[in-house]
């Protein structure tokens, strides 16, 4: 702890901070791997990571030396001049999810706008003027108007009218909506969706990924294009570096954040096929695009990813937690679903203050998402002893809160 300032707890001040967060009683002041700590000193094991986001723990020594060193040699310059180390970062990044182009922006709401943009801007290009995307209930693509807009929640979107046009929804995992919507709107140029649901409670399609592959088709045949949002799915989270990697198609478009950084903030949005040229010079931009310092941090973290083999650890670990806590909850009405170390348990009630019991009595952290899906997001390079750790602590806590 030498060294390390930590910020100052103002504890009898009023708060000039909008009161947009439903914050919880507690604070943390540092972390180390998978686990918080709060100013006493008090242990929690961190089974949310940020909400998918610090796939490799906290206060990793590699990413925090390349953020110090970096943060010491150069920031930041401007998309003005060539950045070596975006070109660098996106080069790494396209090879492993399979893309050819990368636009790196600070969000994944940001990278959601931009396949927004890529759908109308390739409406506009065959000539149609009111270019529409398909997208799925109970998704979620991020708060921003136009992503808000697409985002299959009504609750985000109250009080925020007018929405933005040029959505059309259909059932998450209903080919047949698709193919409806296909006859009665004739300027659909997009399809918009997450492979997995994390904020609608870890779903899945009822096909699994093989709903993926029938939405290629369609595409295929309309000439559309196939965007998948992978903002919480990817970066190693399902046990593929990305999700759709669980079949053998590829997207047009390809979204991402979260985890991409580690905490850092930054996302992607990518291309191939057909949706490769769509933006040039002057469609898109951002002043933070693709900084020197985050550009390294993304850098950092694939280079991490491949040599420790992460991905294969997220795959391996998550089947077990979801192995053990099947069975070991199996009398209790409890569904557990979930790749890699994307978990949802569902269990027969709404459960929301789960999360205030887990964090007091067990020292866990965990979030509850669609009333009553408990939603497990812990470190990709979670340790035997730990994953051990985190199934004894849950099954305990579920089983006494159905009892």
């Amino acid at each position: 702890m030498n060294n390390i300032t930590l910020a100052p707890v103002q504890t009898d001040q009023p708060s000039h901070l909008m009161p947009v967060f439903g914050r919880q009683p507690i604070s943390f002041v540092r972390g180390r791997g998978a686990y918080l700590y709060t100013e006493d000193g008090t242990e929690y094991l961190d089974a949310l990571t940020g909400i998918a986001v610090c796939g490799l723990g906290h206060a990793h020594p590699v990413i925090a030396e390349a953020i110090a060193e970096q943060a010491a040699t150069l920031i930041h310059t401007s998309n003005l001049f060539e950045v070596p180390w975006q070109t660098a970062a996106a080069q790494k990044l396209a090879e492993v999810a399979g893309m050819e182009e990368v636009f790196f922006s600070n969000s994944g709401a940001e990278s959601n706008e931009g396949a927004i943009k890529i759908a109308r801007k390739f409406g506009h290009m065959q000539g149609i003027a009111s270019p529409k995307i398909i997208v799925a209930d109970k998704s979620f693509h991020g708060r921003t108007l136009a992503t808000l807009s697409a985002t299959g929640n009504k609750k985000v979107q109250q009080g925020f009218g007018p929405l933005v046009e040029g959505f059309i929804r259909v059932p998450f995992g209903d080919i047949e909506a698709i193919e409806e919507a296909a006859i009665n709107h004739p300027n659909i140029v997009a399809i918009l969706v997450e492979p997995i649901q994390g904020e609608g409670g870890v779903n899945t399609a009822p096909q699994g990924f093989s709903y993926l592959e029938e939405i290629r088709q369609i595409c295929n045949q309309h000439n559309w294009l196939m965007m998948l949002d992978e903002v919480q799915t990817g970066n190693g989270r399902t046990g593929k570096y990305f999700a759709y990697q669980h079949t053998n198609i590829v997207p047009d478009v390809l979204t991402t954040a979260k985890g991409l950084g580690n905490g850092f903030p930054i996302g992607a949005v990518m291309t191939q096929g057909r949706g490769v040229g769509v933006l040039t010079a002057g469609n898109h931009g951002s002043t933070y695009s693709g900084t020197a310092l985050g550009s390294r941090v993304v850098y950092t973290i694939i280079d991490i990813m491949q040599k420790e083999n992460i991905v294969a650890n997220a795959a391996e670990k998550g089947a077990y937690i979801v192995e053990q806590l099947r069975n070991q909850l199996a009398d209790h009405q409890v569904t557990v679903r979930g790749f890699g170390l994307m978990i949802g348990i569902e269990l027969p009630k709404d459960c929301g203050e789960l999360v205030d019991i887990a964090r007091d009595e067990y020292k866990t952290i965990i979030n509850v998402t669609a009333g009553n899906v408990v939603r497990l997001l812990p470190t990709l390079n979670i340790t035997q002893e730990q994953a051990d750790q985190l199934i004894e602590r849950l099954v305990k806590m579920i089983k006494a809160y159905l009892a």
